[in-house]
């Protein structure tokens, strides 16, 4: 496999003087909901617990609204989940990716070819 197949195109989304939204993100809310927990979903990451509560903390601030909600421990242990909220963003930027990937396959894969020669 040459590094030409491998290209792929990523969407990043800078909102002015507040935080971007872009992939990262959009896994780590994806991966919150898979595993109802922030510190599984950034083990699954291979990130820091710190690091994942950060990155939350900045999307949050960006849409100005919760995106996740957690539970504290107890008997059944604590947890988290999307937030309504934060399955929109999620699904949104998710269409973005699919309507971008659409709209640029024949020129992403005229540059796939082009870098392999």
């Amino acid at each position: 496999m040459t590094k030409a197949s491998k290209a792929r195109l990523f969407i990043r989304i800078d909102f002015g003087d507040a935080e971007a939204f872009g992939p990262g993100k959009a896994r780590l809310l994806e991966l919150v909901d898979e595993h109802g927990s922030i510190a599984r979903a950034a083990a699954a990451m291979s990130m820091s617990y710190a690091h994942a509560w950060k990155l939350l903390d900045a999307t949050e601030e960006t849409f100005g609204t919760p995106l996740i909600v957690t539970a504290t421990g107890g008997a059944k242990g604590g947890g988290a989940m999307l937030t309504p909220q934060g399955r929109a963003v999620l699904e949104r930027y998710r269409d973005i990716e699919r309507r971008a990937n659409r709209a640029t396959a024949g020129a992403l894969a005229t540059l796939k070819r082009a870098a392999a020669l």
